[in-house]
């Protein structure tokens, strides 16, 4: 699994692909399992959840003792007013998690754009300077916030 550990607050985000990307689903959960978060945030489509091989991929984290948010953004998108309208209170307990010295699991397809978009916007909320954010994002993972958009996405916590 290809799992990167970026400090946030007192706890840890971890950014990764969809597990099993790279044919090894059973590996990748049991890896995840191991690295023990408290959520597990999935920006995928139920669609995109199928065709891994993980519709029931809730299912799954819950019975190893994590809460899931299935928070899903197309893909190379950014968050609809659906999700806006839940983002706060589910940014809310992913801070608190972290603040508390958790473990925040966050997965899209390819754990790049939307996962970095996110993982940066929790930065950002947590008060971190966005650009240094944004530099300490890209140094651990460089695919991470593919767009113009998810950028300016992340970005809106300093409005």
């Amino acid at each position: 699994m290809d799992l990167v550990e970026l400090p946030v607050g007192t706890g840890l985000l971890g950014l990764m692909p969809i597990p099993g990307r790279d044919g090894e689903l059973a590996d990748d959960l049991v890896q995840l399992a191991e690295w023990a978060p408290r959520f597990v945030v999935s920006l995928t489509g139920q669609a995109e959840l199928a065709a891994a091989g993980l519709s029931h991929f809730g299912e799954l984290v819950e019975e190893h003792g994590a809460s899931w948010l299935h928070m899903p953004i197309t893909d190379m998108g950014v968050p609809d007013t659906g999700f806006d309208a839940d983002w706060p209170a589910n940014a809310q307990r992913l801070r608190n998690a972290l603040d508390m010295g958790q473990r925040v699991a966050i997965h899209c397809h390819g754990g790049c754009g939307r996962t970095g978009m996110i993982a940066l916007r929790l930065m950002v909320e947590e008060g971190e300077d966005p650009q240094d954010a944004l530099t300490r994002l890209r140094d651990a993972r460089p695919c991470a916030v593919e767009t113009e958009g998810q950028l300016g996405w992340a970005l809106q916590a300093t409005a």
